[in-house]
């Protein structure tokens, strides 16, 4: 595994990751991830880790994602920090404490956030990691297991009632076609209409779609996310993927963020809320970034560095995807430019296929 992370990087990528929240990557220990992570240290490039925990646990996983940096010698990003959950909103001040601890002993910590109060991720993440070993069989056997099933349904509820119920449970997508009328439905109204228990529908939902449901939480703080922009060390992500109003990627109903996530920042955090200026929020969204992961040419606008441009109106450029309707362009636009290529104009894309993939640039030190 350390020779797979070595051939990475001499490829160029840009730093190593980890979803310690998801299988397997959730059966890995504190020892492992330090061990994987020694490669980065002489090239200055982040360990980049969706945490073992974002809500009870939070602050233990904070505590591993610093050891395994400070184990690795190399820098930390806390991908898409967050207090999940209303009884975990205000240890955000002992996350703070614990990232201005590290940096201050030496290593050199920072985290991003997309710019919601809800998360998108797989509906079994609402179910005990340990359910999920051995793959999509094994998880679907033990929900049928009378041995198991009291301990697996507990977890999942109290999981739920963390959230704030199934009502804050919204489904994202389904493979199952039966099941696509849930898509974009709350989970609670949705049993609700069907006259059933809301976790006999999740769990016959799984069973339908072989574990491939797709769900949006809403658990998070909007005070927490003006202070996270505001935060010295904190940058704008999407964590979203890549979708279109027409053609292939329209398909389920995804998180807003892969539409909005930049245009929103712009609208609610710097115009409407005032939680940062604009120029901070530019920066947190290209030069930080872009330093970040080794992108010597990007980030900044300067002779020599490559044209990656978006030309908009600060007074109007906002998004205008929502969970209703997440397939929705933002306004206020009216350029990008792609390595110097037009890739849209007024609305319009372009087909300069400018674009290319990137490879962090770095000199090995000692």
């Amino acid at each position: 595994m350390v020779a797979l992370v070595e051939a990475a990087l001499a490829q160029g990528a840009c730093g190593a990751s980890s979803g310690l929240e998801y299988t397997p990557g959730a059966f890995a220990s504190t020892d492992e991830l330090v061990t994987l992570c020694r490669p980065l240290a002489k090239r200055r490039l982040p360990y980049a880790t969706h945490m073992r925990n974002e809500d009870d646990h939070v602050l233990d996983s904070i505590d591993e994602s610093i050891a395994v940096a400070r184990g690795a010698r190399c820098p930390l990003q806390i991908s898409h920090l967050k207090m999940q959950g209303p009884r975990n909103w205000a240890r955000l001040d002992q996350a703070f404490a614990r990232i201005a601890a590290a940096r201050k002993d030496g290593v050199d910590v920072a985290f991003d956030r997309y710019p919601y109060t809800a998360y998108q991720t797989g509906l079994t993440n609402l179910f005990p990691t340990w359910s999920r070993d051995g793959g999509t069989a094994a998880f679907l056997a033990r929900l049928d297991s009378a041995d198991l099933v009291p301990r697996i349904r507990t977890y999942t509820l109290d999981k739920v009632a963390l959230i704030g119920g199934w009502d804050n449970v919204l489904i994202a997508s389904t493979r199952a076609e039966e099941d696509k009328p849930a898509e974009g439905q709350r989970l609670g109204a949705y049993a609700a209409s069907l006259g059933q228990d809301p976790y006999d529908v999740a769990v016959a939902m799984l069973k339908r779609s072989r574990g491939s449901v797709g769900m949006v939480g809403f658990a998070m703080s909007e005070e927490n996310l003006d202070r996270l922009y505001a935060h010295p060390q904190g940058m704008v992500c999407s964590d979203g993927g890549a979708f279109a109003v027409d053609g292939p990627t329209h398909r389920g109903s995804p998180h807003p963020r892969g539409a909005g996530s930049f245009p929103r920042v712009l609208a609610r955090y710097v115009r409407e809320r005032k939680a940062i200026t604009l120029a901070q929020a530019i920066h947190k969204m290209s030069g930080l970034p872009a330093s970040r992961v080794r992108l010597a040419d990007r980030g900044r606008i300067a002779k020599g560095k490559a044209a990656d441009l978006v030309v908009f109106d600060a007074s109007t450029v906002a998004d205008t995807a929502t969970y209703q309707n997440p397939f929705s362009y933002p306004v206020g636009i009216s350029a990008v430019v792609v390595n110097g290529g037009i890739a849209l104009r007024e609305g319009e894309r372009r087909e300069p296929r400018t674009g290319r993939a990137l490879r962090a640039k770095v000199s090995k030190t000692k």
